[in-house]
């Protein structure tokens, strides 16, 4: 069967794609996903997030072992469903920061200046709560603040993050990003609203999208350098013909690894498992950097955040409420408020972020931040000194020649000292939040790191504890360079037809969560390839 256009992978950008691509109904479109149809209840409840990891609609990877943290195998979720991780995240609504783009712009990348890409960020939003030159507010994907539920340490962290020295800041994703403030969210009237629910359910009936799940890529069909199809395996293997496009949208860890098993990427790598090089490309599965946090942590002298939630009772009643009146803490993911800031080894630039979330993960390391049935059901609050701007580099490569065998990962997490000294400096300076007067009412006890604030107790505690934050970039990064992978309009270098559109292209990791970014590359791209680009 032939269709105009194939997208692999259906997470955010691939919806986006699907939607654009299919509107005119010339154009046949064909959206491929890995995984299953966004049937889990707990995928639409936001509070629901604590339990998708691990699970069925997770593929689960882990690192190789990281030498500067304690040889750990870190865990990396990613979104196995319809919306790919867009129906699995924290359901944060965050930019970036404007020189983040400009930078792309500086490497060589036409088009793709902060300017540049503001107009597609805007395309696809739908914001409830804020109107200005910044915000969209007709575009698929809601955005807003949480409506339904707030605990009153939210207040506190942005009182305190002010006298600690940040300024108010009530919408970091517009003219300024340094600040303090509270999240923004993907949600919609007290659901999660993913990418299937913004650009897929709105549309599904088009005669001229075909959308199949459960179904795996084996490898993108290549003859003369040119993608001409794809070859799948659901039940059986099967291949489908593209006239005018082939598009991969599977992510930072997939969209390198089906280029290597078509054949395109380093011929030597390529050569050991007995692949046929169509495309020698240095940089496929390189470049791969990623947001790193670990929690700076007390307990609270009330009840009021989000641990006693935990409660099997609790959860019940907290159930009960969501299902009836659509409010309460099911409203929510565990994400309240955010700050931006610059250490010094940045002062001019934010490099590090504060995620803060009214839970704690105790004081002894048996917590696991994407496990909630390890976490305490005593009330605190944690903030998490998050890395922004990493320069450690690592690699995405093959494990063998079979698709449904997982890529080795290899990110090499904290190999640069710098990226150490700002975690360092972020949780110094979380620690003199929790001290702020605006704190002084709530917190009765700092628990972590619990040998006190000095660099070496914090890079201790970051070793035991630090996590990613799930937003891998660059292993098939844009450019014109020897290892890059796409050019400024995606397309693969040296072979027709052929884009990757995703996080994978950025050159470098923006400077917050990486899911409204990626919205935006999708729309940027189907523009492009609609204007003949």
């Amino acid at each position: 069967m032939t269709f105009d256009y194939i997208i692999v992978g259906a997470g955010s950008a691939g919806c986006v794609l699907a939607n654009r691509l299919s509107k005119n109904p010339e154009n046949s479109v064909l959206l491929i996903e890995a995984g299953g149809k966004d049937t889990k209840m707990e995928i639409h409840i936001p509070a629901g997030y604590a339990k998708l990891h691990r699970s069925e609609v997770d593929w689960g990877y882990y690192t190789e072992p990281q030498e500067h943290i304690l040889n750990r195998k870190i865990y990396l979720p990613r979104g196995k469903v319809m919306g790919g991780s867009s129906s699995t995240n924290a359901m944060a609504y965050v930019r970036g920061n404007k020189e983040d783009y400009n930078d792309w712009a500086k490497l060589g990348n036409k088009g793709w200046a902060y300017d540049d890409i503001l107009p597609f960020f805007k395309k696809s939003e739908n914001n409830q709560d804020i109107q200005n030159d910044y915000h969209g507010t007709s575009g698929e994907l809601n955005v807003e603040f949480s409506k339904n539920f707030k605990t009153p340490f939210s207040e506190a962290f942005v009182k305190g993050c002010m006298e600690a020295g940040f300024k108010q800041n009530p919408d970091y994703n517009g003219e300024n990003q340094a600040g303090t403030g509270l999240f923004q969210f993907s949600i919609k009237d007290g659901k999660r609203h993913s990418a299937v629910d913004a650009y897929i359910n709105p549309i599904k009936h088009r005669k001229n999208l075909t959308i199949l799940t459960n179904t795996r890529i084996e490898k993108v069909l290549i003859e003369k350098d040119k993608a001409v199809g794809v070859e799948v395996t659901n039940k059986s293997t099967g291949i489908y013909k593209a006239s005018k496009e082939v598009i991969i949208s599977t992510g930072s860890f997939v969209s390198p690894q089906i280029l290597m098993l078509s054949g395109i990427g380093d011929k030597d790598e390529l050569k050991v498992h007995g692949i046929e090089c169509k495309k020698h490309l240095l940089g496929v599965g390189k470049n791969l950097q990623d947001h790193l946090f670990y929690a700076i942590s007390a307990l609270t002298n009330t009840q009021e955040g989000q641990n006693h939630h935990l409660k099997p009772l609790n959860q019940l009643k907290d159930l009960v409420q969501y299902l009836l009146f659509k409010k309460g803490i099911f409203t929510i993911g565990p994400l309240e408020a955010i700050a931006f800031g610059s250490t010094s080894l940045s002062p001019e630039r934010v490099d590090y972020q504060f995620h803060f979330a009214s839970l704690h993960l105790g004081d002894d390391y048996s917590c696991d931040v994407y496990d909630i049935k390890t976490f305490p059901t005593v009330d605190g609050v944690s903030i998490l000194p998050t890395l922004l701007r990493p320069k450690s580099r690592g690699f995405v490569s093959l494990s063998s020649k079979n698709a449904k065998d997982a890529p080795i990962i290899q990110p090499n997490f904290l190999s640069h000292e710098d990226d150490r000294k700002v975690l360092i400096e972020g949780g110094k300076k979380a620690l003199e939040v929790f001290q702020t007067k605006a704190f002084s009412k709530h917190v009765e006890k700092i628990i972590t790191p619990p040998l006190g604030k000095s660099d070496e107790a914090i890079w201790d505690h970051i070793q035991k504890q630090v996590e990613t934050v799930y937003h891998p970039v660059g292993t098939c990064k844009m450019g014109n360079d020897e290892m890059a992978v796409v050019d400024s309009t995606l397309k693969v270098h040296g072979i027709e037809n052929l884009r990757v559109v995703d996080a994978s292209i950025m050159p470098t990791l923006v400077s917050g969560n990486t899911n409204a970014p990626v919205y935006m590359i999708a729309e940027k791209a189907a523009s492009m390839i609609l204007g003949g680009q």
